[in-house]
């Protein structure tokens, strides 16, 4: 290009062209292409807004491994009623992630930015509802009072990070910078986001792991010991445990806080010209209606919910599959620390990959390369080593999961913007509706695993399960997660925005750009 070589001289207090007549308006727009640079995302905007979406993953990743074994084998609940209390706070997410979605977009800019101030308001909620969630209540407490105590807490807190994360992610539209600049930013955060899954359930794994041991240990020698002896060493390991669930919820909570005050403090929203930050005029079925009728959206909202769904039952599972069925019930928190970890150092690569692939090649085969992992998986019993390499290849493809679909998402809503210039400020809406696609996954997933477990006989507190337990098991470890990646995949495929797509995108937007720049030019000369 030409602009790599040549330079406007800019001058301050004077413009650059100045445009009177429709001849004048082509020579600004041809000299504006061809002399103008841009410049990219300062690094340290980068990372001030990759750190903000520590919260979001490193709780929902920690409540992903060990909400169903902390409800039932801590809190002692029927697997029934945890598959309600997941399902309906996954559900009332159906509620409130397109409701939030909507009232984002319908706000006003403020001194502080638009989507900035929702994520500040909802902070201190979520950290609260977030601790007081890993709280025990007394064994004399009623069933049923538990059950509404834990329900409430869930769904509240989801709440919370629903209005922290919709307007976070629709954030990326309005970094500035360019297309690649975007790529670059949500790179960063996938980075961070990977990294603070490791935060989350290494940390709470750490603290609450050993303790888990401590009770499966306890439950098997009670069988040699007296009654007396084996019951006051059960409940002195439960309260134990107990006890680590609430120190690990509060170093998380505050990890959260800060997080969210390095975003806060380190990023500033930047309009762009197919995205002012202004409030939608439409109603909400109208904006519903447009947007689930533009078809590169829709397609990337169902692979994304077949790709979500298999690795969330997978992740669900693992800690009851290792601990019930695997026979390492005192290492499982090693091998989720090795699997977030190779995830992390994982998404270096895959950024180049889709950057030397394309987007479409990345995710195909990185989500296929977990399917022969998933199979050795349920072959495998008490060997450490071997589930170390097998978690290593699942890790490299959870990357893919947390890179992929979020990278081709601003395109989807590129391509959106770029055939309805008229409808603009939806970027809200767009990312509430795969925010909510990514919860329902996750509650559809631990609602099937947990009835799952419910109707093959699970009972809290056994030290012994029936073979149609262990079946169970290994069926959701590898033959339906399987299944729904392969759907995922071959929905990724029949995506229709390519590479040859994304690059017409991003000379219509640049020039785009460009004409706005220089109507501005021209009322500011007027």
């Amino acid at each position: 290009m030409l602009m790599a070589f040549f330079k406007v001289p800019h001058h301050e207090g004077r413009t650059h062209d100045i445009c009177i007549s429709s001849l004048g308006r082509s020579w600004c727009l041809f000299r504006t292409l061809l002399f103008s640079e841009k410049p990219g995302l300062p690094l340290c905007r980068k990372v001030c807004y990759a750190v903000g979406g520590i919260p979001y993953q490193m709780t929902g990743n920690a409540l992903g491994f060990f909400l169903q074994i902390f409800l039932l084998d801590v809190v002692r609940l029927e697997p029934f009623h945890v598959s309600l209390i997941i399902f309906l706070g996954r559900a009332w997410d159906a509620v409130t992630d397109p409701a939030i979605g909507f009232l984002v977009s319908k706000s006003p800019r403020r001194k502080y930015g638009k989507l900035v101030p929702w994520i500040a308001c909802s902070m201190p909620f979520g950290v609260l509802c977030y601790c007081m969630m890993w709280f025990t209540l007394s064994d004399a407490t009623p069933a049923s009072l538990k059950f509404l105590w834990y329900l409430f807490m869930y769904s509240i807190f989801q709440t919370c990070m629903t209005c922290h994360h919709v307007p976070y992610s629709s954030l990326t539209m309005f970094l500035g910078g360019t297309q690649r600049d975007r790529d670059s930013a949500t790179a960063y955060r996938m980075g961070l986001e990977v990294f603070s899954t490791l935060l989350g359930s290494g940390i709470q794994g750490q603290i609450v792991g050993s303790y888990h041991a401590h009770m499966m240990n306890g439950c098997y020698v009670s069988k040699e010991t007296l009654p007396n002896a084996s019951t006051y060493s059960l409940t002195d390991s439960l309260e134990n445990t107990r006890r680590a669930y609430i120190f690990a919820s509060l170093v998380l909570g505050s990890i959260y806080c800060l997080s969210c005050l390095v975003l806060i403090f380190g990023v500033r929203e930047q309009p762009g010209p197919l995205s002012p930050l202004g409030k939608v005029e439409l109603p909400f079925a109208s904006c519903l209606r447009m947007i689930m009728g533009h078809k590169p959206y829709t397609q990337l909202l169902c692979g994304f919910l077949f790709a979500s769904l298999a690795f969330q039952i997978t992740q669900g599972i693992f800690a009851f599959f290792c601990t019930h069925a695997a026979g390492l019930s005192g290492k499982f928190q090693h091998l989720v620390l090795i699997m977030l970890v190779t995830a992390s150092l994982s998404i270096p690569f895959w950024q180049w990959f889709l950057g030397r692939f394309g987007k479409k090649t990345a995710v195909s085969l990185g989500l296929a390369l977990i399917i022969p992992a998933l199979v050795a998986i349920t072959q495998v019993t008490h060997n450490f080593l071997a589930f170390v390499f097998l978690v290593m290849m699942a890790g490299c493809s959870m990357a893919v999961l947390y890179l992929l679909p979020w990278s081709m998402l601003p395109d989807a809503v590129d391509d959106f913007m770029l055939r309805n210039p008229s409808c603009l400020n939806l970027e809200a809406l767009f990312y509430s509706f795969y925010v909510f696609f990514n919860k329902f996954a996750g509650g559809l997933a631990v609602g099937i695993s947990t009835l799952g477990l419910h109707f093959a006989g699970y009972h809290a507190g056994d030290c012994t399960h029936n073979r149609s337990v262990i079946l169970t098991l290994q069926l959701l470890m590898a033959p339906v997660p399987i299944s729904l990646l392969l759907i995922a995949i071959i929905v990724f495929c029949l995506h229709p925005i390519n590479e040859e797509r994304r690059k017409q995108m991003r000379m219509e937007m640049e020039a785009m750009g460009h004409r706005v720049q220089c109507g501005s030019q021209e009322q500011t000369q007027g």
